[in-house]
């Protein structure tokens, strides 16, 4: 078999919607359909095969994105199930950077959801193909034709519906294929019974098959001309117009059934094969030569071998695994290959075909495929793997920035040397979690999309690397300042027989600009100090600062002048100086009017129109202050600064008022004062 034939055979897709959609049963359905597996998986039995981890299977949801393969019709099908929970948002955008397709599920009940929209959103980033899948119809309250408009309407989609619902609710029993003209009933499991079109179906079948060729017809040229030629559009060109329609992104089309009954799953196999992209379809991957900057493209059958990583996973069997999607060349095991991005060499250990967690050992793999690999120690998500003699390097991925964030530490000493280690291979894992210390407070801060994520990594530390950790909300790192100039001195004399400690200096205290940081300046002239005792005195001025006059916390935007002082030939030394500058320090800030500032970040937020006025309302009970409101194809977008202490646990009341459906980014901005009233709450505690 020619490389070009096999590259045509090839799909690598996405199985992506709204958690609880039913992304994993239609993998499961899918891996048992084309022979992949023999017993289905059940999410509510925690069975699945896609869902393999404890936590995923305890909590009946998808927490790490699983990839799989099986064949239907002698098509090779790479398959990605991902999940659907906004906290992990990080895994659909990953395997949306690197897939040439998506099957889009949607809950035949509740139609359109938030986090619908998301991966829609996250799809269109990288216009990437997708059919639709309207699931659960068999549910009370299932209404395909609601679902087909709200696609519409929300996600400004255009479907071409190819399939109808025979019944609703507990009286679907098949469906009917409007290309084919056909009927297909499915009892027991079986892949489907054909027969003709019910009686009562007829009429609306040929109504929708109408409107199926109109809005094939206005997006492809040549069924546009066949059409108007002689209005006669026969089954293969359909087809083959609704394909290229699909692969250019104008057309999405929208199949129906129920996944878990096990109605309408091997049609949803044949419009993978018939409507997803394969490799060969898809534009060339563009990316430049780090050495030249010359921009570079590469096909699947281009000799020259190029990948990128995608994903990072700790095995505890075979260690550090790193998925690739190969867009060109070949990958053979003991391979040496070279990262662009680090421009150092490795050397491929082993290559694996997965199956969720299970292995199955290659030996070699083409362009057009996805593999993982042992032994790339030094290479991280987002980074290139090419040729070394031609080198290319492809567009990273961007991953949004983390939104919350929690304060941990060990139980025992014991697990403070381990779980530095255990969160920086989590971290590597996942790039939306971040692990920082904090040196103003002293804490171990980890972040991340969601309390959801920041609880299932915790739970990770103590089941896969045995760390025993506790998890506090962060302390604020609140700054001291003052607003007006003042003076003081500090004065230190201690005599306790024999030579004793003297020093005394005059101190002056002015704030300075936001971001000014501190200033020291010396004026002292005429020998009232002697120079000598000019650093020690800084010294103690900048301890003073540090450990905080009103509250414990920094004092910044402040300029020190030394101006005038004694000293003593026998009893002053560099301690006494150091003491008196603290102590004139501390005097002066309390007379200068001192204010408590607050960190303040900048928040951008994503809403649909509807939710407006109640976001607004949720960010005014929070001190923010709003910039600007902007309107944005059908979402608005508020721009406005929000004080950090205010934004514990606003993840999770932003999605409670939207519905789920509003976003969020959030990034330190600037400090500023506290209000009085709640700075003296503070400096109580």
């Amino acid at each position: 078999m020619s490389r070009d034939v096999q590259l045509e055979r090839i799909r690598n897709i996405g199985v992506i919607a709204h958690i609880d959609a039913g992304k994993t049963t239609m993998t499961e359905m899918i891996l048992h359909y084309s022979g992949r597996t023999y017993k289905i998986g059940r999410v509510d039995d925690g069975t699945a095969e896609m869902d393999w981890m404890d936590q995923e299977r305890e909590r009946g949801i998808t927490i790490v994105s699983a990839a799989t393969s099986c064949e239907w019709q002698g098509h090779r099908i790479n398959l990605i199930d991902t999940p659907g929970h906004v906290d992990f948002t990080a895994e659909v955008e990953r395997s949306l950077r690197i897939l040439d397709g998506g099957v889009v599920i949607f809950d035949g009940v509740a139609g359109v959801e938030s986090q619908s929209e998301m991966v829609w959103r996250q799809a269109n980033k990288y216009n990437v193909p997708r059919i639709c899948f309207v699931n659960k119809m068999d549910r009370t309250g299932a209404n395909f034709k609601r679902t087909v408009e709200m696609m519409k309407r929300r996600l400004k989609a255009n479907p071409a519906t190819i399939q109808l619902p025979i019944g609703s609710e507990s009286s679907f029993i098949g469906i009917i294929d409007l290309i084919e003209q056909k009927a297909w009933y499915f009892t027991n499991g079986s892949e489907g019974e054909e027969a003709d079109i019910p009686e009562e179906y007829q009429e609306m079948a040929a109504k929708y098959r109408q409107e199926l060729i109109e809005v094939v017809a206005e997006n492809d040229d040549e069924v546009m001309l066949a059409y108007i030629s002689d209005g006669a559009i026969d089954v293969p060109l359909l087809k083959a117009g609704l394909r290229r329609a699909t692969i250019s992104a104008k057309l999405v089309p929208v199949l129906c059934g129920s996944a878990l009954k096990n109605t309408g799953i091997p049609p949803v196999l044949d419009a993978i094969i018939d409507y997803i992209p394969s490799p060969l379809d898809m534009p060339p991957v563009h990316g430049f030569d780090p050495k030249t900057e010359v921009e570079q493209t590469r096909r699947p059958d281009d000799e020259a071998m190029s990948a990128l990583a995608f994903k990072i996973v700790t095995d505890p069997f075979v260690g550090r695994l790193v998925y690739l999607r190969i867009y060109s060349g070949t990958i053979q095991s003991g391979q040496q290959v070279y990262n662009a991005v680090t421009e150092k060499k490795e050397r491929i250990g082993r290559l694996y075909q997965m199956h969720a967690n299970d292995r199955e050992e290659i030996m070699e793999v083409h362009g057009g495929s996805i593999v993982a690999v042992v032994g790339l120690k030094n290479t991280s998500t987002g980074e290139t793997i090419c040729d070394s003699k031609r080198p290319i390097l492809l567009e990273s991925i961007a991953f949004p920035e983390p939104v919350i964030s929690v304060a941990i530490e060990p139980k025992s000493r014991a697990d403070q040397e381990r779980i530095i280690d255990s969160l920086g291979k989590l971290a590597e894992e996942d790039p939306t979690f971040k692990v920082e210390y904090n040196n103003e407070t002293g804490q171990t801060l980890i972040s991340g999309m969601g309390e959801l994520q920041l609880e299932v990594i915790v739970t990770r530390l103590l089941r896969e690397f045995s760390v025993k950790a506790r998890v506090s909300k962060p302390r604020v790192a609140y700054k001291e300042t003052v607003s007006s100039p003042a003076e003081a001195n500090g004065r230190f004399v201690r005599q306790s027989g024999g030579r004793g400690q003297f020093g005394d200096v005059k101190l002056e205290i002015e704030p300075l600009e936001r971001g000014g940081g501190f200033e020291f300046v010396n004026k002292i002239v005429g020998g009232a100090i002697p120079k000598e005792y000019i650093s020690p005195i800084k010294a103690g001025v900048q301890e003073a600062l540090n450990e905080g006059v009103i509250a414990g916390y920094p004092v910044v935007d402040v300029r020190v002048t030394a101006v005038d002082g004694k000293y003593h030939e026998v009893d002053s030394s560099e301690i006494a100086f150091k003491m008196a500058g603290a102590i004139g320090t501390r005097e002066c800030v309390r007379k200068a009017n001192p204010r408590l500032l607050e960190p303040v970040m900048k928040v951008e937020v994503t809403t649909p129109e509807e939710f407006l006025s109640d976001v607004i309302s949720g960010l005014n009970a929070r001190r923010c202050n709003i910039e600007a409101i902007e309107p944005d194809e059908g979402f608005t977008i508020i721009r406005c600064y929000l004080p950090l202490a205010e934004s514990f646990g606003y993840a999770t009341g932003l999605r409670s008022i939207s519905q789920g459906r509003a976003s969020f980014f959030m990034g330190f901005d600037h400090y500023e004062a506290v209000p009085k009233e709640l700075a003296d709450s503070i400096m109580a505690r």
